[in-house]
């Protein structure tokens, strides 16, 4: 479970995501420009483990950039991207510090709603029903429960996105092909880096995030094949009790 732990968080949605088979994200996932490659871990994570779901994330640090103007248009752009979002549903790559990959499928419902399920053999889910997020093994037949609001992702899927209110912005780069936006919670309770990746042509679209652990170990989550505005069962987003059979979308 500590694997998991170690895509906020990541908490997209999120971060097969299904258990499905992983036709998934295939391994040449598109990748943004100037993106380092996770760096080495010191040591191996444990089995299940993933930075990007968990509140176990890097601390707070600095008080963020002074956005010029043409910033601050970039980060309400992403801002209004995601409160344009009702439901969003793909494919996704997760990438963890020791370059293991696992891939699925996801689903997103605003507000505060997603699903990842992890495609075989992992029997894996991340499921947030909007108030908590569940990080469930059903191999192990074990789970980790936190806040929706101990994570970064409470930020992108709250019914209001507004990031230059309510984050404070590490990093904006734009290209002409690409955006990017690295940003923390202003809320010093709620612990979180959170990198955003957004390809920029045609239209603005979700491409990848990464979150970095209290290690500085970075996960990244790659997604492909997005469908916004499609119909989900909102069934998909409730927290089964561990021991239940899983139900599969």
């Amino acid at each position: 479970m500590h694997e998991l732990k170690a895509i906020a968080i990541a908490a997209m949605a999120s971060m097969s995501l299904l258990a499905s088979p992983a036709a998934a994200a295939g391994d040449d996932a598109s990748k943004p420009i100037a993106v380092p490659a996770p760096a080495p871990a010191t040591a191996p994570p444990s089995p299940g483990s993933s930075s990007a779901w968990s509140a176990e994330v890097a601390p707070n640090k600095g008080d963020g950039l002074t956005l010029t103007d043409q910033q601050a248009q970039l980060v309400h752009k992403v801002s209004d991207y995601f409160s344009g979002i009702d439901t969003l549903q793909g494919n996704f790559v997760q990438t963890g510090a020791d370059n293991k990959r696992m891939r699925g499928k996801f689903y997103v419902m605003r507000p505060g709603r997603f699903r990842f399920d992890y495609a075989r053999p992992s029997r894996q889910v991340v499921v947030s029903d909007g108030r908590y997020l569940a990080i469930q093994d059903h191999d192990l037949n074990n789970e980790d429960r936190v806040s929706l609001d101990d994570t970064p992702f409470r930020l992108l899927l709250r019914k209001d996105v507004d990031l230059v209110r309510d984050a404070k912005i590490m990093e904006v780069q734009e290209s002409s092909d690409m955006l990017v936006v690295g940003l923390i919670d202003k809320n010093p309770d709620t612990p979180g880096q959170i990198k955003l990746f957004l390809s920029t042509k045609p239209a603005l679209e979700l491409k990848e995030w990464v979150t970095k652990d209290a290690q500085g170990l970075d996960t990244r989550v790659q997604v492909s094949d997005l469908t916004k505005s499609g119909e989900i069962d909102a069934a998909l987003f409730k927290i089964q009790s561990m021991g239940r059979p899983m139900s599969m979308p």
